[in-house]
């Protein structure tokens, strides 16, 4: 029994695959991103989510084999390794683990843990890629000065652009009366008390705000669809400069694959696949072969020694074409 847990700004999502490929429990719990709310928040997350998709399975820790736990945050902070790879040793009861940045198991999901470059667009936003056993990480410097393409940095873009309409700066357009619907509220002005005060800036709140700078995009907004194209050629810059740094030759076939809820926006991923084209003739973009919580757990497998044969990835790609539409975001 392999545990996968991916945590992202959002939510944390944890799932047991047994060595028949077969997803025997899932659980969700709050997020992991612990820089606002301090490194304590990570076992109480965790402790809940390996408890209740243990529970699930009618299983104990204790009958994990092995666990890969990837944590947003995990590597930004150096003086914060030890304990984060401490935790998971008090919610398992034993160092059958793992712990890595949670955009591994975005590649490892994406790609089924082959070479090449997923990128990852979800709260916030960074690429992973593999080659000849060299992982370089490009990206993911955060909301306040990076995460460019993400779905904060959509909502940012967003908002920005709802104050310029209501100050009469930007042509009104639809995003206007999406947002005042979505934030309920009574003058455009409120905005700031809803971000600000009740909100004080949560990160994950905000991001969600994506969700409605995209359908602004669908209503024919133009200044939502140019936000969404311009995330979209982003996450493609962000790729092809981890293609230069993993030294991929000029004619090698570069295997590209996402992960993250923005790519739901169509316009997004529209302008993402346009911009690799325009950038390098040998990329080749590949749906997602599994959704990031499976990657962790098919990459605790691999850590283990004992990687899942190809009639359990088959098995596994199964259940991952099954999930509901919106379930592999983040």
């Amino acid at each position: 029994m392999f545990l996968g847990v991916d945590g992202g700004g959002t939510k944390t999502a944890f799932c047991l695959v047994d060595r028949s490929g077969q997803v025997v429990a899932r659980a969700q719990a709050a997020s992991s991103y612990y820089f606002s709310h301090g490194i304590d928040l990570v076992e109480r997350v965790l402790k809940e989510g390996v408890d209740a998709v243990c529970t699930a399975a009618g299983l104990t820790p204790a009958d994990v084999e092995y666990a890969f736990f990837g944590l947003p945050g995990y590597g930004e902070a150096a003086g914060d390794l030890p304990v984060l790879n401490a935790t998971p040793r008090a919610v398992l009861g034993h160092d059958r683990y793992a712990c890595d940045n949670d955009m591994v198991c975005g590649w490892a999901g994406s790609l089924g843990a082959l070479d090449g470059i997923n990128v990852i667009s979800g709260t916030g936003s960074m690429t992973y890629g593999e080659r000849l056993g060299k992982g370089v990480r490009v990206g993911g410097w955060g909301e306040i000065f990076g995460d460019e393409g993400s779905a904060y940095w959509i909502a940012i873009r967003g908002l920005n652009a709802f104050s310029r309409m209501s100050d009469g700066r930007l042509p009104d357009g639809p995003l206007s009366e999406v947002l005042r619907r979505r934030l309920d509220l009574a003058s455009d002005l409120d905005v700031i008390d809803v971000v600000h005060n009740r909100w004080q800036g949560d990160r994950g709140r905000i991001a969600a705000l994506g969700r409605s700078v995209a359908e602004a995009a669908g209503l024919g907004d133009e200044a939502a669809a140019a936000i969404l194209t311009e995330a979209g050629r982003e996450l493609a810059q962000l790729v092809e400069v981890t293609r230069e740094r993993l030294e991929f030759g000029p004619d090698e076939t570069v295997p590209v694959s996402y992960s993250g809820g923005t790519f739901g926006a169509g316009t997004v991923l529209e302008a993402f696949t346009t911009g690799l084209k325009d950038r390098f003739a040998h990329y080749e973009l590949r749906d997602p072969l599994y959704e990031p919580v499976v990657g962790a757990a098919l990459y605790a497998a691999k850590l283990a020694g004992t990687p899942l044969d190809r009639p359990a990835l088959d098995a596994l790609r199964t259940a991952s074409e099954s999930l509901a539409p919106g379930e592999d975001g983040r």
